[in-house]
Formats: C-alpha cells, structure tokens, sequence
C-alpha cells in the first residue's frame, strides 16, 4: 500500500481563525478569533467537493463491502504461487483494484471527519475504512517473505518479464532488500509488537500533553498567567524582560521535573531502533532506516558537515540582534524579541491566490494555468468552521482529487500554507497521471521539495516587489527565520539523534546527565557567542516530538536545499529547460530512487552544492537585513 500522504502532509501550523461569511466580510472574521461558522455557513465555493466521492453512507458502505466481500477473499489463491509470471500478474492487478479502492474509502472518510470531529457518523466510517486496511494488511503479509525467499532464477524470471515492466520497480526495492526481509511468521511476529514498539512515542505524547501540568507565573501587577504556549511565546515577544526571564524559567523547570522519566523513554525509542536494525541485518539504526529510504548515508553525513561548516551566518544573525537592541548579554529567553515589527498586511484568500500566480510564473504557463484550475475545481476547503482540524494538509488518493484542506487566516504565513499544500497537490497530479499506481506516489525524501520550492517562489517574488524599507526588513527577517527553523534547528536535531544512537551502539548507556549535556554542547555550538544558552536550556531535548520519528527531520534541511537549488536553475540562464526538467520530475512519482529522481531536476544531493548554495543564499539575506536596519 502506498504511503498514506495525509500523515505526512497534515502540518501542525498555528492557524488563527477567519472565515467568509453572507453577513460580515472577511476581514471582520480575521480579527475576530471568537467567531467560528458553522459548517453550512460557509460559501461552497471555498469548500471542497469531497462529498461527491461518495453521495451517502450507504454508498459508501457499499464500497467497504464490494472491498471486503469481493476483492480481498480472492488474496489467499495467490499464497505460495507468486513465482508463476501469470499468478504474479493476476496477484498485482487484483491487489492494485483494492489499494486504489481502499485509498479512496479511507481518504473519504478521513476528511470528512477532519471536517466535522464531533460527527459520530463520519468517525464510525473512519473506523470501518481503517478496520478493512489493517484486513488487507494481514492478508497480504505473507507477500514479502514469499518474494525474498524465492530462489533467483524464478525471481529474474519475474523481474525479465515485459508483461511485468510496470511492477519492476517494486521487484528492484525487494531485491534490495532480500537480505533484510524475514520469514513470514518472524514478520509477522514484528508486526504484532508495532505497537509496543512505538510505546515511546505515545509515553512522550502523555507526559508532554496530556499529563503536563502547565506552569503558572505572576507578573508585576499580581496576575497569575498560566503558560500555554501562546501565552508563552507572546511574553517572550514582549518588551518586559523580567517577565521574559520569568516565563522562561518556569517552563524549563517544568521540562526538569520530568526529565529523567522522558530521558528512560527516549532510551528505549533508541534501544527500539537499534534491535530492528539488528534483526533485520544492519550495521547500525541510521543506515537501517536510511536503507529503507533509499538514501545512501553519506547524504545525511555531508548535510550535517555543511551546515557545520556554515554556522558563521547564523551567529551574525544573533549577534545583529544582540547589538540592535543593546544586551550586554542576550540569553535564549531574548532571541524571540522582534527586530522589526509585525506586518500589518492582510491578504484575502483571492488576493493570496492572484499574489501565489505571479509568484510561480517562472514555473511555466502549464503549472500556472493547472495551479489555477485546482483552486477553481475545489480542490481546497479554504477557511475555519466549527470542528474542523485546526492544521493543513494535502490528501489525495489516485483517482481522486489532490485535495487540500486549510485553515486560512488572511496572512502572510496563511498565504505560504496554501503556497505550500499546492505544490505537494500539484506533485500529486503531475505523479499519477503520468505513473502506474504502482510507482505513482513519491517518497518522503521528494515530498517537500515540491511544495518548498513554491514558497521560495513567493517569498522571492515578495522580497523584490517590498514598496518599503520596512516591508523588506519584515520579509527578509521571515525568510531568515524560514532558513533557520529548517536547515539549521533541524540539523541540530539530527546531530543529537545520531549521537544518541551512536552512544548506544557503543555500548554506553542514556543516561539524563549525557543527553542534557550533549543537547547544551550542540545549542551552545549553534547559538554561537553572541547567546549566553544557561545550563537550563539542557532539558528542551527532552519535550521535541520529532526524536520519535527518528532520523526524519534532516528531510526538512535537504528539501529545501533540492529547492533552492531548482530556482536557481529556473532564475539562471537555462530557465526554460530548468522548468522543463522540474515538471518532469514533479511527475516521475516513484518510478525511480529520490536521489535519482532529483537528479532529473539537476540536483545532485551527493555534492555539498545544494547544502551550500542554501546556506550561501542565508548568508546574502543576513546582510540584506544589516544594511537596511543599519541605515
């Protein structure tokens, strides 16, 4: 089965709320947070057209039955006879009409129920559709072990096949990994441990979520202010320093106070990884889950290498900071402090999207006109309603729309989100109407390229076309901080994973006082000298999600690095065919390995050219910023 794209794609962004509305206008609704619509009060045509995938429940029903009657019995002819070319054959068809089918229900169903998250009708068949995938899954379990075990002259027999041609691909990705594929009772026996496997991940979300008892801090005037994170990150944008300091200190000590709990937890997340490398035949855990990636591991060895070796424009920005507003010491509780002041700008969800076609215009007329298309065919629920998911993603199964749903808010990081969904949708369309279901989707390593390279279209077409001194100075401060959250916060966080695992590996335990003192050495390293990081900063590690989905986040650094490297292609001389190979690639699905399918677009992500050429193009915007605030 495919992965399932909504995972990947739902964003946890911070959406304010704004919404159109038959009796206030737009921008009445983006001021006011405290008016949420009812579903049927928004205009349809800023809604998505989801329902007509299926007209009703029992249409819908009738599909999971047709699914589960009538498709996946026929399953278990095929045990044991997948080494005949005919079976083979029949086998592939016969599971590809379920995947489609099954995708489809699924996808229906869960954005339905992100539409409506108290609506018990659509969570019941959210339920049902989920209950049939898990079916398939365990009917289809014993497909790996069957094809790793075959002997070689009947697996190149496959392979040879011209009748074959559209599942070589998926016959190349088993052969890789003959050597790290089980018997069907050892997989299965893994399979029903996934959930005590990912135990660590849960345990995290409970004590950081659920259990968390939220500090409560007194300002000067004797108000108690309980920490939510919106307090939190309000009072470290605010002018009174003594209040900074305060709410900073009271959340780490919060973070201590469960430190050696979350410290046991992520030992075993690490011990989890490193004995499912060892089962399946692997030297360690990062070139076990890099294998599984196709990624070879040097990628993420230059990446971290590059970025080391080009902290010195980061820590001019902190020190441009430092000196703007006059520390003797900046502490990590000052770096939140704005250099300018917040844009006031307001787009409405027409004006992004006429902002957004200008913005891609070097992408072609096709992209553009299809880009346009999409948003007129309905492909997106554009703004809040009452129970809706409050994040954005883009979903599409491969006979359905690529859909997106927003939570639009009439700003510019509303903008870049509806920016950012259409180039993951985009890649989508482009991907399967031009590949076989089989190779049609792309991988995690691709994913964000498509729809980075849209925002630094935007951002771009932003910054050149800024009426003022103040407006540049507020995108290029945004488009610094875009860099810095992805590239640079996110290699340090690949560095203290790959540490972590490595320690391990070695022998030496986890302990809190070695995971504390490694993150301060690396925040230290990155923050440079022009930050004071107290030893208290040592226990933020431990509250970061992302160390549970291991070794993910370099992805974030080196997509953008791949999209940078694009538009410069696209901005250079040879332009035309930059954009002629970019739309290949957006349409090469997974038909061929990432690396290689990025070398389509010409980059090469084995050099360090794209790493670099990102991190150079920082280091412009660093500048940019001095000379303007500095005049």
């Amino acid at each position: 089965m495919k992965v399932n794209s909504q995972k990947i794609f739902k964003s946890c962004l911070s959406i304010s709320l704004a919404l159109l509305l038959t009796v206030l206008p737009i921008s009445s609704y983006a001021n006011n947070k405290d008016i949420v619509p009812n579903r049927n009060e928004v205009e349809s045509k800023y809604k998505w057209d989801v329902d007509k995938l299926f007209d009703s429940r029992a249409s819908f029903e009738a599909e999971l039955k047709r699914i589960e009657t009538q498709l996946i019995p026929k399953i278990d002819q095929y045990r044991g006879k997948l080494n005949n070319i005919e079976s083979f054959k029949d086998y592939s068809k016969l599971t590809d009409e379920i995947e489609i089918a099954l995708y489809k229900v699924y996808g229906y169903a869960s954005m339905i129920s992100d539409i409506e998250s108290t609506n018990n009708d659509y969570s019941e068949r959210l339920q049902l559709a989920e209950s049939l995938y898990y079916t398939y899954l365990e009917k289809t379990s014993f497909v790996l072990p069957e094809l790793s075990s075959m002997d070689e002259a009947s697996f190149n027999k496959l392979k040879s096949d011209s009748s074959l041609k559209d599942y070589k691909r998926m016959l190349d990705i088993v052969q890789e990994n003959k050597n790290h594929i089980l018997s069907e009772k050892e997989e299965a026996l893994l399979a029903q441990l996934g959930e005590l496997i990912s135990a660590p991940g849960t345990l995290h979300s409970k004590i950081t979520l659920s259990d968390y008892e939220i500090p409560v801090i007194t300002d000067k005037n004797g108000n108690k202010i309980e920490l939510t994170d919106d307090k939190y990150y309000k009072i470290l944008e605010s002018e009174d320093r003594e209040l900074r300091k305060q709410a900073y200190e009271a959340r780490v000590n919060s973070y201590k106070k469960n430190n050696h709990a979350l410290s046991a937890n992520y030992s075993n997340n690490v011990k989890a990884n490193i004995i499912n490398a060892q089962i399946r035949n692997h030297d360690s855990a990062l070139s076990s889950i890099l294998f599984s990636e196709e990624i070879p591991e040097s990628i993420y060895q230059n990446l971290v290498s590059s970025v080391n070796k080009n902290l010195a424009p980061l820590h001019k920005y902190n020190d441009i900071k430092k000196k703007h507003f006059g520390f003797e010491e900046m502490y990590i509780y000052d770096t939140y402090l704005p250099l300018n002041e917040d844009s006031t700008t307001r787009y409405t969800y027409d004006e992004a999207v006429d902002i957004i076609l200008k913005a891609l215009a070097p992408l072609g007329d096709k992209y553009v006109s299809d880009f346009e298309n999409g948003i007129s065919s309905n492909w997106v629920d554009v703004y809040p309603s009452k129970d809706k998911y409050t994040g954005a993603y883009s979903y599409g199964s491969y006979t359905t729309k690529p859909y997106i749903l927003l939570n639009y808010d009439n700003t510019l990081d509303g903008l870049l989100t509806l920016a950012h969904e259409m180039g993951h949708s985009m890649n989508s369309k482009y991907s399967n109407e031009s590949q076989e279901y089989k190779v049609s989707n792309y991988p995690i390593f691709t994913a964000e390229v498509a729809s980075t390279l849209n925002e630094l279209l935007v951002m771009d077409y932003l910054i050149k076309n800024a009426k003022t001194d103040d407006e540049k100075l507020y995108l290029l401060n945004k488009q610094i901080n875009n860099i810095r959250g992805t590239v640079y916060s996110q290699v340090m966080f690949a560095e203290f994973e790959q540490i972590a695992h490595e320690t391990l590996e070695n022998g030496q335990p986890l302990s809190p006082d070695f995971l504390n003192t490694t993150w301060l050495t690396l925040a230290k390293k990155y923050n440079g000298p022009s930050i004071t990081t107290l030893d208290s900063y040592q226990y933020n590690w431990s509250w970061i999600p992302h160390f549970y989905s291991s070794f993910y986040v370099y992805k974030y650094a080196t997509s953008m690095s791949a999209a940078y490297s694009i538009l410069n292609k696209i901005n250079g001389p040879s332009g035309d065919k930059a954009v002629e190979d970019y739309l290949q690639f957006l349409a090469i699905g997974g038909s061929v390995p990432p690396v290689d399918a990025l070398k389509v677009a010409g980059v090469d992500m084995n050099s360090s050219e794209p790493v670099d050429g990102l991190l150079a193009y920082f280091n412009e915007l660093v500048n940019d910023y001095e000379t303007i605030l500095t005049k």
